[in-house]
């Protein structure tokens, strides 16, 4: 009687309930040859072609291997990303990445919000380089519009996109630097990223996610003795980026834990769609600050980095010597920067200046309409994309005329570059996977948009 009262009473177990679907990874025997292929790297089609059939190891048992969990609930995957590794030994045969725990669904949202509110909702996604994001959606909604932005906001945007690039850089140097075992990298990289941060806030009111680059310019001028503050700026992350090549560069363990660990070809890499550090760490000189040239950056000499072997130490090559770059750019921008306007001043789309609200009842209607419904934007579609920290950014948009975006699809190149994962840690050690997803430097909020 006591047995079957226990029995009755017993929680139920959870089995299937806890399974994440096709995004599982399930054991060899489970597996079609071609989802093996597909998680194996080896299903990679170009012209038709598989890459590199002999790579599929369709032999081995599964009790000769075992599949763990590594996240989501985990220090190094930068927030909420699950890998489900299959292991023989210490050797990594196959791994998977789990999204969605993060669901923000920030691109649906963004279909309930109007023009004026969209960047505040942008800005969120890549909450590591906000203003690249501001920028992308703002280039998009001003194609719809056909309107013309003002050259001095126009160089803005690109001095705040370069040293948003600079701090993006910087905490991944710090955390790249903390999962290979140097603490000295982390608080030195996050000591310089808070200059920028401070500049954030002196321009425009916060630190992250700032909601100043807006359709038809940004949100307000530069303030008084911008030029000192960036210049100083400039000046330390220079000298301190000498400083993490000698700490990092010429030190035996990281160059043993980076040199040679998860190379991707060029082919492989084009053939996945990857962008950013990791296309270029293979060579490849694709960057659209320069291929396909947006803002001013046809008007600025910069040099963009590529690699040799595609392997994690180019890739830690590639962003500390673009943070040299950007530091270029943003002196340029400091020398070049035209006075003028900060923002459009079509009445569509700029709200009057504050001190006229006081004083005219058309300005207090328009102020009022422009941030309760918004502007309409004409029916049409189009994309924009730049070149973000993480690679290729692009803004998709479908306006059905009214005041709120009928669709908008982010290109997020950390979605992106996360399927090259499984391809990076094929054949490495176990101890190598933290630092294989560090040089793809995902961010969640951006993959789970």
């Amino acid at each position: 009687m006591t047995d079957h009262v226990r029995t009755a009473n017993r929680p139920p177990r959870l089995g299937p309930e806890t399974s994440e679907g096709v995004q599982e990874l399930l054991r060899r025997e489970n597996t079609t040859a071609g989802e093996l292929g597909r998680e194996l790297g080896a299903v990679l089609r170009i012209d038709g072609k598989v890459l590199d059939p002999n790579s599929i190891d369709f032999e081995r048992n599964d009790d000769e291997t075992m599949i763990i969990n590594m996240g989501p609930s985990h220090p190094s995957t930068h927030g909420v990303l699950r890998l489900m590794l299959e292991l023989d030994g210490e050797v990594v045969l196959r791994t998977k990445p789990v999204i969605g725990y993060l669901h923000t669904g920030m691109e649906k949202t963004g279909e309930e919000l109007s023009y004026v509110q969209g960047a505040t909702n942008v800005t969120r996604m890549d909450y590591l380089s906000p203003v690249n994001n501001e920028i992308a959606y703002a280039l998009a909604v001003e194609k719809l519009l056909a309107i013309e932005v003002p050259a001095r906001a126009t160089w803005i945007r690109m001095m705040m996109g370069e040293l948003n690039r600079i701090s993006s850089h910087l905490v991944w140097m710090a955390t790249n630097g903390m999962d290979i075992g140097s603490t000295s990298m982390m608080i030195y990289g996050l000591r310089e990223r808070e200059l920028v941060l401070a500049f954030f806030e002196k321009t425009a009111g916060l630190r992250l996610n700032l909601n100043y680059v807006r359709p038809g310019g940004v949100a307000a001028d530069l303030p008084d003795g911008w030029e000192d503050d960036v210049l100083v700026i400039c000046d330390t992350i220079e000298a301190r980026t000498y400083e993490y090549d000698d700490l990092l560069t010429g030190q035996m363990i990281f160059r043993q834990r980076m040199e040679g660990v998860a190379p991707i070809t060029a082919e492989e890499a084009l053939a996945l769609g990857v962008t950013g550090p990791l296309l270029r760490s293979t060579g490849v000189p694709w960057d659209l600050r320069r291929s396909m040239p947006y803002l001013a950056y046809d008007e600025v000499d910069f040099d963009v980095i590529v690699g040799t072997y595609g392997d994690n130490f180019d890739r830690y090559s590639i962003r500390l010597n673009e943070i040299r770059e950007s530091v270029k750019i943003v002196r340029q921008c400091i020398a070049k920067m035209p006075l003028g306007d900060y923002r459009t001043q079509d009445p569509k789309v700029t709200p009057p200046p504050r001190a006229r609200i006081d004083e005219s009842m058309e300005a207090l209607i328009h102020h009022f309409k422009l941030f309760t419904e918004g502007f309409h934007v004409p029916i049409g579609e189009v994309y924009s994309a730049i070149e973000s920290p993480r690679g290729e950014l692009g803004c998709y948009i479908v306006s059905d005329g009214g005041p709120k975006p009928y669709r908008i699809h982010t290109r997020a190149p950390s979605f992106v570059n996360l399927q090259a994962v499984p391809l990076l840690m094929r054949g490495g050690l176990l101890s190598d996977t933290i630092t294989v997803i560090s040089t793809v430097d995902p961010v969640m909020g951006e993959v789970d948009r």
